[in-house]
């Protein structure tokens, strides 16, 4: 198995995608608005994938975090509310907003594991602060490092109600940057002190199954490489300090924080302790690069990958998945409707 995770060029696997696949067996696949159609159509994808692999509980990601961050969305499937807006609940009445918070993410989940989807690339775990860029803002469940950590269990409980894998992100923590990982490599100079701060989330969901690494340097740790390419950091933060024993996939090689050929990226990412590389863009030569350069995965990244999926296969039958979402969304209205 290939220890990284490609993106798709379409809606539906070309030719030469299918033979790559079929060749290297990825360990994972993320899908995009590009991608996505209607339904039946990201159906028939995700089993053709699952075909290909011969892994039922085949990983197949997604970024549908709700509010602005969402790659399933009209006019087949529901919006979703931001993440700020559980954390505004959260301050009149905390276990309302929580209960609520479950019936949400499981309502959620459950668009996914219709379609096939058994990986949800949340919830963000980043405490944001005063002037920080606002890549993250509403997507984060507010400022305080305790409730972020209540909601974010909240989530990983929604979603796994339902059969779908969480991804806790982005460790060690994204909410201090001030640019976008998208576009820019951010630098972070807080101190050690404060970064604790930051990592509290992570710390208090270390047993999440899967997590995705920040492409940031936080100069107190490491001043020369972000994290995802920081053995430093990966090594004595996040599996030690932190103690994540998760798979740990490294965010998109695309991203403009990181430089270099992909197929280095990825190299470098694993070597510095990811399990996972992460490529999105589903460019064929990229993904035939990495294939040609990484190794196989290996022991560890296998039994992480084999406990992170195992609530795939404990899934239970939903059922009719309309009737069980509009239980949800009443449930949680109720819950909600005086906060």
């Amino acid at each position: 198995m290939l220890p990284a995770i490609f993106g798709l060029s379409g809606p539906a696997l070309t030719g030469d995608e299918r033979a790559l696949f079929q060749s290297v067996d990825p360990l994972g696949y993320i899908l995009f608005a590009r991608n996505i159609d209607n339904p039946a159509q990201v159906r028939a994808l995700t089993d053709s994938l699952r075909g290909l692999s011969g892994r039922a509980d085949l990983p197949i990601l997604i970024d549908q975090e709700g509010g602005r961050v969402a790659r399933l969305g009209k006019p087949h499937w529901r919006l979703w509310p931001p993440a700020l807006d559980f954390a505004h609940a959260f301050a009149v009445d905390p276990v309302r907003a929580r209960a609520a918070a479950v019936l949400n993410y499981r309502a959620l989940a459950l668009d996914l594991a219709a379609v096939g989807i058994t990986v949800n690339c949340a919830p963000v775990l980043d405490v944001p602060v005063v002037g920080a860029h606002d890549i993250i803002g509403d997507r984060a469940f507010g400022e305080d490092p305790a409730v972020i950590a209540e909601l974010g269990a909240a989530v990983l409980e929604g979603f796994e109600q339902a059969g779908v894998v969480g991804v806790i992100k982005h460790i060690p923590g994204h909410g201090r940057a001030q640019a976008d990982s998208h576009l820019a490599l951010p630098r972070v100079s807080a101190a050690l002190q404060d970064l604790q701060r930051d990592l509290q989330p992570f710390r208090d969901l270390a047993e999440a199954p899967m997590a995705m690494t920040a492409h940031i340097i936080y100069e107190a740790w490491d001043d020369q490489h972000c994290a995802t390419l920081s053995a430093r950091i990966i090594g004595d933060v996040i599996r030690d300090d932190v103690g994540f024993d998760g798979l740990l996939m490294s965010d998109d090689l695309d991203m403009k924080a990181l430089h270099g050929p992909i197929a280095s990226r990825g190299v470098a990412a694993l070597q510095a302790g990811c399990d996972v590389a992460l490529n999105c863009w589903g460019r064929i030569d990229d993904m035939h690069g990495l294939a040609e350069e990484l190794p196989a995965a290996g022991p560890e990244c296998l039994r992480r990958l084999a406990k992170a999926m195992a609530p795939v296969d404990a899934a239970p039958d939903c059922g009719d998945t309309a009737v069980l979402q509009m239980e949800l969304l009443t449930l949680r209205d109720a819950l909600l409707a005086d906060l």
